[in-house]
């Protein structure tokens, strides 16, 4: 009865390991998708991206049932509890990404709308693919417990922050040089601020697999470049 027990347990963290792998894979697409959907103006992949949110967040609400059913039923102790504790947490940062990609494409349209061409545009698919490897990452240090991978993708939200106040900085230039930029420099500015955001919350899942792997909080060296962007 004991080992049936503890198969069933091993099934059902198997299971949970997949739904967030394919959720994270679904946002992964998503900043992909949504960032050559700007490069191109491509609104019909833009709505895809829109359309694709709906996935993610019924991938969330099945994890969050199977997490419930799993503490109700197995009562994991120590490490286990830890895993299942995270997986809940995750998901939630990982819904949240798959909106900031969502909100990105909605910008498409607005922007295709413009007949501008500004620099940003060419520079913002290069920090969103920072972003997505980001999510990438810390989803296989989930998957693999491994710390040292969490600890790589924290100390790389500093190239995503570098890229925004790059991007941040040639945007106010163009709208004070050049007024009639300033609805599609907002645009963009709305766009980098998300790509920022997933970088910051990829982050913030690193963190917590930290945490999973380790049973300790992430250093304070490590996180004091997070504690900044977030104050």
């Amino acid at each position: 009865m004991a080992e049936h027990t503890i198969k069933a347990f091993d099934e059902e963290i198997d299971r949970l390991r997949g739904l967030i792998a394919e959720m994270g894979g679904r946002a992964e697409a998503a900043i992909e998708n949504a960032m050559l959907a700007l490069q191109r103006q491509d609104q019909r992949l833009a709505a895809e991206v829109v359309a694709d949110d709906k996935r993610i967040d019924a991938l969330e609400a099945e994890v969050e049932k199977l997490v419930v059913q799993i503490i109700a039923l197995r009562a994991p102790m120590a490490n286990d509890l830890r895993d299942v504790i995270a997986a809940l947490k995750i998901v939630s940062v990982v819904e949240r990404i798959g909106d900031y990609a969502k909100n990105i494409a909605k910008r498409v349209p607005l922007i295709a709308a413009n007949q501008h061409k500004l620099e940003p545009v060419s520079l913002l698919p290069s920090m969103g693919q920072v972003a997505a490897e980001m999510v990438h990452d810390v989803l296989n240090a989930f998957a693999a417990r491994d710390a040292e991978l969490a600890l790589a993708v924290v100390e790389r939200d500093q190239v995503v922050d570098d890229f925004y106040d790059s991007v941040f900085r040639t945007l106010v230039t163009y709208m004070v040089e050049n007024p009639k930029t300033i609805s599609e420099c907002a645009h963009l500015l709305f766009i980098a601020k998300n790509i920022e955001r997933i970088g910051d919350h990829a982050t913030n899942v690193a963190e917590m697999v930290y945490y999973a792997a380790t049973g300790q909080p992430l250093p304070e060296r490590e996180r004091g470049g997070t504690q900044q962007q977030e104050n």
